[in-house]
């Protein structure tokens, strides 16, 4: 039995509150929803940073101008997306297309269209197709980028202090202890934020797979089926613990914003993120000259090499039940044109998820470039752990801050809440 989802009175509120942005019309409504002599599709999206919203916009406007009898409602509900798809799952009732962020597969494939008909569907790229596409052929989704996270760096900092990017996270830390103790303190050569606890969530996450899934020594079946011994998870959380006892992460990072960072990269007071560069827009407008780089999650295993943790940012999937899927797939496709999607992969700093398409990412083209052959692997919360345990790892991971809880402790609530979570799915 499949896990059911209530729709709490909070839920449905926030569901209702919403910010929408719709194409203009007249004020009586059709049998299909839309204006008069009109179609309308609705459209929920996880995009959250301005620049990407604004694009995304763009393209809309100029299908409604290309469709005049198509209407689209454009929703970014921001960090209650999560919660209202969940809601409208339960209900059977989900956007005619909606973003998959990350489980088109696994979360919604029974709620999608398959689009291999699609002109753009035998165009994925080699690192989407495994995410998107299933052993008949069936695709699930348009990949409107492609997320290929790394850390990225301050590159005047490690110029400063005769740094190269690292290649292990041995070397990372001691380059971190270099930069702190050359800078006498006033550089933190890791920044995180306990009130956006997904910046921690990311370290854990990131780590994770060079610690447990790229070595050829490995841990992927255990995590699979079951068996997976949680001790080995406590060298994460001690590790984190220590950089922190070290002062290699910020002071204040309990009580720091995401909001904080840029102008804090800017002025060179953070070295290294353990998140992509979507920031560094707002950062280069305080300091028009910065220099950033970007570079892959360091080994930790003898022997393995760097990775990228990836696979589904922004994308687009039709609801199989729309009572308005032509229209549906018809913006879909036209997100698809290479013009479109070139705006997108530009507007949110992230390579293109289709082949083919040449994109601009600014200072950060030259290390996708460089970088091309470095394996992707998926993010391993969406892999290897049952759903629910993201919110674990970033809890998790900010009482380690505060002293509350040991790294043996963060493991064996880990362990906890992997099995009971297991179990639950299994319902």
């Amino acid at each position: 039995m499949k896990k059911k989802y209530l729709a709490t009175a909070s839920t449905l509120l926030l569901s209702a509150s919403i910010g929408i942005i719709s194409g203009c019309g007249s004020n009586s409504t059709n049998a299909n929803g839309g204006t008069s002599g009109t179609e309308k599709i609705t459209v929920y999206s996880t995009i959250s940073d301005q620049k990407g919203k604004q694009a995304f916009q763009d393209i809309t406007k100029a299908f409604e101008k290309e469709n005049p009898n198509i209407k689209v409602e454009l929703n970014f509900p921001g960090q209650g997306y999560e919660n209202i798809l969940k809601v409208k799952m339960a209900a059977n009732d989900m956007p005619d297309v909606f973003d998959t962020h990350g489980w088109a597969k696994i979360r919604y494939g029974n709620f999608l269209a398959d689009l291999h008909k699609e002109p753009w569907a035998s165009k994925l790229d080699d690192n989407m197709k495994p995410l998107l596409t299933d052993a008949k052929g069936k695709v699930y989704a348009l990949p409107l980028n492609e997320a290929k996270d790394g850390i990225t760096y301050n590159a005047d900092i490690l110029k400063k202090y005769n740094i190269q990017p690292p290649t292990t996270f041995a070397e990372l830390l001691t380059d971190a202890k270099k930069i702190k103790q050359e800078s006498n303190g006033q550089v933190s050569p890791f920044f995180f934020s306990g009130i956006d606890q997904w910046t921690i969530g990311q370290f854990f996450d990131y780590m994770a797979t060079p610690l447990l899934v790229s070595p050829k020594d490995n841990q992927k079946d255990a995590l699979l089926n079951g068996t997976f011994d949680w001790s080995k998870w406590t060298y994460l959380p001690q590790k984190f613990q220590e950089m922190y006892k070290d002062g290699l992460i910020n002071k204040d990072a309990l009580t720091a914003k995401y909001s904080d960072l840029p102008q804090l990269f800017a002025k060179d007071k953070v070295a290294f993120v353990f998140f992509s560069p979507t920031f560094l827009d707002q950062a280069k407008q305080i300091n028009p000259k910065l220099h950033a780089g970007y570079m892959p999650v360091p080994a930790i295993a003898p022997g393995d090499t760097p990775d990228f943790s990836g696979g589904e940012r922004y994308t687009l999937g039709v609801w199989k039940d729309s009572k308005h899927e032509k229209a549906a797939i018809k913006l879909v496709d036209f997100f698809a044109q290479p013009e479109n999607l070139k705006k997108m992969a530009e507007a949110t700093e992230l390579p293109p998820g289709i082949k083919g398409i040449q994109a601009n990412l600014g200072d950060m083209t030259k290390y996708y470039q460089k970088y091309a052959n470095v394996p992707v692997f998926s993010y391993f919360d969406r892999v290897y752990l049952p759903n629910g345990m993201w919110d674990v790892m970033c809890t998790q991971g900010q009482e380690i801050l505060g002293n509350q809880i040991t790294p043996q402790q963060f493991s064996d609530k880990m362990k906890q809440e992997y099995n009971r979570l297991r179990a639950q799915a299994k319902k």
